[in-house]
């Protein structure tokens, strides 16, 4: 049996994590238009209207890719006038190798950044490699090895121009067709977190995720959470953490390539003692359409 490739370090503990902080659009007005030219050229137009501020910010893509030859281009412009530049080459030099070059401007404040990236997949390991250029400049690499169900992860960063380590974190999990239990040491080993998720059937997730910090004032946060599929074009999730804030989203395919997802946070404590304070609750919005 072929060993597979393990995720990266950025995708440990996805499942979980994706019950818990997708599909809850509680925090203002997200409108996604994405659309795809004969040529290969994919537009991505997101605007959002935070509830907080009312400010509306906006973000327009575009991006070209080549399949065949695994070359991609992506510029982007924002209403908060950074532009990006995303360039990425994968399989040309070995197989399982990707190098990308991540470039961002302000023109305004004359700000500028530039991340080249190096990942390498193969059977039983996932390496990544960053190199933050205009700051430190920063080196940062991590690494994930697995083998039958088992994940080890490790990531650090070094300061070139300080010549000192800047943070190293570390991770553990154990992963299987439907349940996946990881453990995270990060901030220089300061906080730990623990987080399963568990496919019940084939019509409900749950996941729960515990959360140490040694530095914070309040030491232990706990959340939990499910997803329960209605039908093959809805699902609701609802989850709910030790502070007593309860979040409630609803995702529905109203036809092919328009979706519709609506959030709502409650804080069950400010409910339970008769409060009015309607800040202290959120409601949110997000309609993707995709051709």
């Amino acid at each position: 049996m072929s060993i597979p490739v393990p995720p990266s370090w950025k995708d440990l503990g996805k499942a979980a994590s994706d019950i818990l902080g997708k599909d809850y659009p509680i925090h203002g007005s997200t409108l996604e238009v994405k659309t795809r030219t004969p040529s290969g050229v994919t537009f991505r137009v997101l605007g959002l209207q935070d509830n907080k501020s009312s400010n509306i910010s906006g973000d327009l893509e575009a991006s070209w890719q080549d399949r065949k030859k695994g070359l991609a281009f992506t510029q982007a412009w924002s209403t908060a006038n950074v532009l990006r530049n995303h360039i990425e080459s994968e399989n040309h030099l070995a197989n399982g190798l990707k190098l990308e070059a991540i470039s961002t401007l302000v023109p305004e404040k004359q700000a500028k950044n530039a991340l080249l990236a190096l990942t390498y997949r193969t059977p039983g390991l996932h390496m990544r490699n960053f190199v933050d250029v205009f700051k430190g400049p920063l080196l940062t690499a991590d690494a994930v090895v697995g083998r039958d169900g088992f994940l080890f992860g490790a990531e650090a960063a070094y300061n070139a121009k300080d010549k000192k380590l800047a943070r190293y974190n570390l991770a553990a999990g154990f992963h299987a067709p439907e349940y996946a239990i990881t453990l995270h040491a990060l901030g220089n080993l300061s906080t730990y977190s623990a987080s399963y998720y568990h496919r019940v059937n084939q019509d409900i997730e749950a996941s729960a995720r515990a959360t140490y910090d040694s530095k914070a004032s309040s030491n232990m946060n706990l959340e939990v959470g499910t997803k329960t599929y209605l039908d093959n074009a809805a699902f609701i999730k609802a989850k709910i953490n030790n502070s007593g804030i309860l979040a409630l989203g609803y995702a529905q395919a109203l036809r092919p390539g328009i979706k519709a997802t609506f959030g709502l946070a409650l804080d069950t404590i400010k409910l339970s003692s008769g409060s009015t304070d309607a800040s202290a609750h959120k409601l949110g919005a997000a309609l993707t359409f995709e051709a």
